[in-house]
């Protein structure tokens, strides 16, 4: 067989026809399928870096810190509203609206160390400087607290990344954007701290029944500055909740501060006989205030579940529901810790003026009258002339009460506060021209209505916090109580916005002793 030389078989390939040469673009084409979409790659390398900084959180980025006489443990936690969670075992928990970030600080109190608090009942006279030493605690557990965190995330990230990609470079970036990810949560944490959060916390479990965690109303106002300092007084006035063996503390009553328990709705339900004395005592209560339904049908045979109203030892003021007839009315009159309040009448009780005005419709089966919202409208009409005659005589009132809140928005203008019922909710308003409508739920869990909806319906009330000299409201706690078959508790503290520490009162217009411009001419 002949040899071709190479040369010639180059001029021969030169000269093939394009049609006839091998098509050399199959295998580029087959590549480019074959690579992942970008989008897809940086899903991917998201889900791995999220994945990989919670388990590392969950798995090292706890922290155990001492805090004055108690061990503690921090940790950072993935949330999509943010906040510090204080858990108190056995006591329940505390929720600040610290922050809005992907991130949630929770300080677990795990127990009191045994020497340090023994110390402290030995020599008593060192709780004046624990909150000092619980302050550079908490200072020094969170700068700890950060540095493992930083660990934890880039260590998670940067193992699952290698676990996922088995590539060193793809690992390293996984932990350098989870570290990203933690510095920009950091970032948007420090931007929206409020350090003021711990003056409206929620509690739950058995620290809802023990308001003198966080002092009394005049101190929340005047004492609270920093969210540091408050923890540090939280945990303190903890440590003398650990001292007590059988017993919460009651509320250390104030003696410039005059305290309501609003009450509403109690259809009939006996149990809110014994959870009314039961706030009465631990909160020092001085005058309740009833805004009606108290009753179901309002029939004399029901009047005999009144008579309790005679045992629980403070004034007790009452207003008619549209559940409440004229026989329950004219029983209760007769009771003589019962100031019963109708047509605009007031009265002083317990350092107070209160008035008040029955609801004009009796409907216990609930039915719809025609103009009932008319005849409501009317009777605010007459409760609004009525505190405007009180005004003109000199005897201002401090609060008025009504059963339906559209009667008690009539009253806007004419008094600082109006207390109402009949929603089964609780709610605050302010009101246009400067009135406060609080709203209180149903004490009795609804009653016989209890079971109507999926869940039982909870029992609410409220303890209203009043200056004794100025007669205005400092701030309430909103009380919240499972319902049938439920043992949850959860009590918030709430601030009159005029009483909040960056904002002073304003003065009162001699005009206007009750403090409120009013919107109508006397």
């Amino acid at each position: 067989m002949a040899r071709v030389p190479v040369a010639a078989l180059n001029r021969m390939l030169n000269r093939t026809p394009n049609r006839l040469r091998p098509r050399t673009t199959t295998l580029p084409a087959l590549e480019l399928a074959a690579r992942p979409r970008p989008w897809l790659r940086a899903l991917g390398l998201t889900a791995v870096v999220l994945v990989g900084a919670w388990l590392g959180l969950l798995i090292v980025g706890n922290v155990r810190a001492p805090v004055g006489p108690m061990n503690t443990t921090m940790a950072l936690r993935p949330s999509l509203t943010g906040g510090t969670k204080i858990n108190i075992s056995p006591l329940g928990a505390l929720t600040l609206d610290s922050h809005v970030a992907p991130v949630r600080l929770d300080v677990n109190v795990d127990q009191l160390d045994p020497l340090r608090s023994q110390a402290l009942v030995d020599h008593p006279e060192r709780l004046s400087g624990l909150q000092d030493e619980v302050a550079q605690d908490v200072e020094h557990g969170t700068l700890d607290l950060a540095v493992r965190s930083c660990v934890a995330v880039v260590s998670g990230a940067t193992a699952l990344g290698l676990a996922v990609y088995r590539r060193p470079r793809r690992a390293l970036a996984a932990g350098g954007l989870a570290l990203t990810l933690l510095a920009a949560s950091a970032a948007t944490a420090y931007a929206t701290w409020n350090p003021k959060s711990v003056l409206e916390p929620k509690f739950s479990g058995l620290l809802g029944s023990a308001p003198s965690v966080v002092g009394n109303a005049r101190s929340i106002v005047t004492e609270f500055d920093v969210y540091q300092k408050e923890l540090a007084r939280l945990v303190t006035n903890v440590t003398k909740l650990y001292e007590v063996t059988s017993t919460l503390p009651a509320y250390q009553p104030d003696p410039s501060t005059i305290r309501v328990l609003h009450v509403s709705d109690i259809h009939l339900n006996p149990a809110s006989w014994k959870i009314i004395a039961s706030l009465v005592k631990q909160y020092k209560v001085n005058v309740i205030v009833d805004s009606g339904d108290t009753m179901d049908h309002g029939t004399a045979a029901e009047n005999g579940f009144l008579d309790p109203i005679g045992d629980l030892g403070v004034p007790y003021v009452w207003v008619r529901g549209n559940h409440d007839s004229r026989t329950t009315q004219r029983y209760l009159e007769r009771m003589k810790n019962v100031h019963v309040l109708d047509d605009g009448r007031a009265e002083t009780v317990g350092g107070l003026r209160f008035a008040g005005i029955g609801d004009p419709q009796f409907t216990p089966d609930r039915s719809a009258v025609p103009g009932g919202n008319a005849s409501e409208e009317l009777a605010g009409d007459r409760l609004a002339s009525a505190l405007r005659d009180q005004r003109a005589a000199g005897t201002p009132a401090d609060v008025a009460i009504a059963h339906e809140p559209s009667a008690a928005r009539e009253t806007d203008g004419e008094v600082p506060l109006v207390l109402c019922g009949h929603l089964h909710h609780q709610g605050t308003e302010m009101l246009k021209y400067g009135t406060r409508l609080r709203m209180e739920g149903s004490t009795g869990g609804s009653g016989l209505r209890a079971v109507e909806r999926q869940y039982p319906a909870p029992i609410e009330a409220s303890i209203l916090y009043f200056d004794r000299d100025s007669r205005r409201l400092q701030a309430w706690d909103a009380i919240k109580l499972g319902g049938l078959g439920l043992t949850t508790a959860e009590v918030s503290r709430h601030l009159a916005d005029e009483n909040r520490p960056e904002t002073s009162p304003s003065p009162t217009p001699s005009a206007t002793p009750s403090g409120v411009p009013s919107r109508r001419t006397p």
